[in-house]
């Protein structure tokens, strides 16, 4: 990925912040979640996205989410430190999956309980069990 991809994805989820959370957001006015915000960080982008709105809080989404970073224009990795606009999954709570978009100042993402979308100093204070980075077409 150039490094500057990943800065311009940064730069899209630190714009979100103060934006209101709602449940399977996609529009910014309205609010979004946190599938919301990385999916808005994304859009600077050319790989296509149908990002999925049939999900609650809570749920067995791991293998569906895989599914969705399983693909030429994502990379997983394993034990690399984030790099700005890396994807972060994180798990909450029992049975809770979280995203968030990682920058220079910490992760974007949307907080459910503060109700709006917030950055984050890292280390995130929850388990990290998943974390991709665009490379490109």
């Amino acid at each position: 990925m150039q490094v500057d991809v990943g800065i311009a994805i940064a730069e899209r989820a630190i714009k979100l912040v103060g934006v209101p959370f709602r449940l399977r957001g996609r529009c910014v006015e309205a609010g979004l979640d946190c599938v919301g915000v990385v999916a808005h960080a994304l859009e600077c982008t050319t790989c296509p996205f149908d990002i999925p709105g049939d999900y609650a809080l809570r749920g067995a989404y791991l293998g569906r989410i895989s599914a969705f970073f399983d693909r030429d224009c994502f990379r997983t990795l394993e034990a690399e430190r984030p790099q700005p606009g890396d994807i972060i999954l994180c798990r909450p709570g029992d049975g809770q999956l979280h995203f968030a978009v990682f920058t220079l100042r910490g992760a974007v993402h949307a907080h459910a309980g503060l109700r709006r979308v917030v950055l984050t100093p890292s280390p995130l204070p929850w388990p990290t069990i998943a974390h991709w980075r665009y490379t490109g077409d």
